[in-house]
């Protein structure tokens, strides 16, 4: 009973910050940064960890520069969540800005289905939002719930206030099948660790060994479905622009593994570009292969 209490008070608190407008949210994010880098240090050895691995190259003076860059942005991406409840169409689309939207909604108009991917670089949780205003056919967006069912329902909740759907992981092949009759949109995080126990699949990405879910290219393959990558660049603070790539558009026609490696690379290639924006406080490779695994890592391309 406390704990629902608790998580409903946390819940109005949500959502009374996100009615103030996102110039003062961004002021509680400046003061948010100081106490995750300076006070609580959060995952400080995390981040620091994970940039001296991905970039051997880099001297300790530029992680630095990008370990604070990672915080200062991942304060300001917190505020800009909490916004998301009360957010207007007109200003996230002010403010996410769709290129070659028209790429994807011409296969819906002709009867046909997508699977896209992205990762969780930039403000990933707006372009979850945005993309039920974009696209001319239904649209899934897969995640992983919250253990918390009551923040479970609300988020979900904010998340598809303007046209798109949530499905769980699990429920995946149960959604396309339903679906498969009309056109659709899943699209699929691309930078999920998977469970050990799944981690059949290691790639050489960003100079580690990592486990990479097969999950895109098996769907792709098995449904026909072209694949496209939701590119997003940060313009400037709270400012957009997501570009929908075509990655793979016969599936049908490639061999083992090839459209995995395509959107790995893409991926590491738009960190490496800016790795500011990237989760790197996210444990991404807590588990390593094991002998076998590691003779068996795929080279970078």
């Amino acid at each position: 009973m406390l704990n629902r209490l608790t998580s409903y008070i946390g819940i109005f608190f949500i959502y009374a910050l996100s009615l103030l407008p996102l110039s003062i949210l961004y002021i509680f994010a400046t003061i948010v940064y100081w106490f995750l880098f300076y006070i609580f240090r959060y995952r400080r050895l995390v981040v620091r960890t994970n940039l001296t691995n991905s970039f051997p190259e880099k001297p300790l003076s530029e992680i630095k520069i990008i370990e604070k860059g990672y915080y200062k942005y991942l304060a300001t991406l917190i505020f800009e969540v909490i916004k998301m409840s009360t957010i207007s169409k007109k200003e996230l689309n002010k403010r996410y800005v769709f290129k070659n939207i028209d790429r994807l909604n011409a296969y819906f108009e002709r009867g046909e289905s997508i699977v896209a991917c992205s990762a969780h670089y930039g403000n990933w949780e707006w372009g979850t939002l945005a993309i039920g205003l974009h696209v001319k056919a239904a649209n899934f967006a897969i995640y992983k719930p919250l253990t918390n069912s009551i923040y479970n329902k609300w988020f979900r909740h904010t998340r598809t206030r303007f046209g798109n759907q949530l499905v769980a992981m699990r429920q995946t092949f149960r959604a396309l099948s339903e679906s498969k009759n009309s056109p659709s949109l899943f699209l699929f995080g691309n930078d999920q660790a998977p469970p050990k126990e799944e981690s059949h699949y290691w790639v050489t990405f960003l100079n580690q060994p990592t486990a990479v879910q097969l999950g895109i290219e098996k769907i792709a393959i098995k449904t026909k479905r072209p694949v496209f990558y939701l590119q997003l660049k940060v313009v400037k603070k709270g400012y957009y622009e997501l570009d929908c790539i075509p990655l793979c558009l016969h599936p049908e026609n490639t061999s083992g593994h090839e459209i995995t490696d395509l959107h790995v690379r893409l991926l590491e290639d738009i960190i490496r570009e800016e790795p500011t924006y990237w989760l790197w406080s996210h444990r991404r490779w807590k588990h390593q292969p094991n002998a076998t695994q590691l003779l068996g890592v795929s080279a970078p391309l």
